[in-house]
């Protein structure tokens, strides 16, 4: 399965079956983490046969169910560590697909269970992403259309189309979907630009969001072909 079979193929998945990660998964899972913690400077840490996490109230208000396994997280202190988060984060979360596997972000249905993972000075926890073989390969959700998320038109490139649309099947908190790109054309034989905006939500997780729906867009789009701006 490649990236982009990924992004048509993953949806958000909330039950597991009682299985645990095979070990060369295991394996391939942690070195991509290594990876991408130096590539994001982040401090991403995969936890296994752990199940209290989400056993409490929260994971049930969030209807998660046999959740054993799980991505912490984590990162400096930073305004932009909400955007990196998603974004490497998403990286692995595709990753995870093409090895069977299933996911989902989760930003409040869990608990943090002392010892089962490190934080340095200065690091805190975002967000977790469970992790395992679902029960299901979970559902589809209503989605934007390319004009309302972007300014895609007759004249815009085609892979400028084909980004917006891998972005808009990126997970977003409660599927809010508060981002917007626009193509910006460039002189001089230089690639073309992309802005990348994201607005007000009560709800909040726009800045992860963004990261999550840009890392969906680079897939889409090729990231030969522009340059963020």
């Amino acid at each position: 399965m490649t990236l982009e079979e990924a992004i048509k193929a993953r949806h958000s998945v909330r039950a597991y079956k009682a299985q645990p990660l095979a070990e060369e998964i295991v394996k391939v899972l942690e070195k991509e983490i290594e990876e991408q913690n130096c590539q994001g400077h982040l401090h991403i840490q995969l936890i296994k046969n752990e199940p209290k996490a989400f056993q409490g109230k929260l994971a049930k208000y969030g209807k998660f169910s046999n959740v054993t396994n799980y991505l912490v997280m984590a990162g400096q202190k930073a305004e932009d560590l909400d955007e990196r988060i998603g974004y490497y984060g998403e990286h692995l979360v595709l990753l995870a697909q093409t090895l069977g596997l299933n996911t989902c972000w989760v930003g409040l249905s869990y608990s943090k269970i002392p010892g089962t993972y490190v934080l340095e000075e200065g690091e805190v926890i975002k967000a977790y992403i469970a992790i395992g073989y679902g029960e299901t390969q979970g559902v589809g959700h209503k989605i934007k259309t390319v004009g309302k998320a972007s300014n895609a038109s007759d004249i815009t490139p085609s892979w400028f189309r084909k980004g917006v649309e891998a972005a808009l099947l990126a997970p977003t908190a409660v599927n809010q979907q508060k981002f917007f790109f626009e193509y910006s054309s460039t002189k001089d034989n230089k690639p073309a630009q992309v802005i990348a905006k994201r607005s007000f939500s009560l709800i909040g997780y726009t800045q992860l969001d963004l990261g999550i729906a840009k890392y969906h867009f680079e897939v889409g789009a090729g990231k030969d072909n522009f340059e963020w701006a």
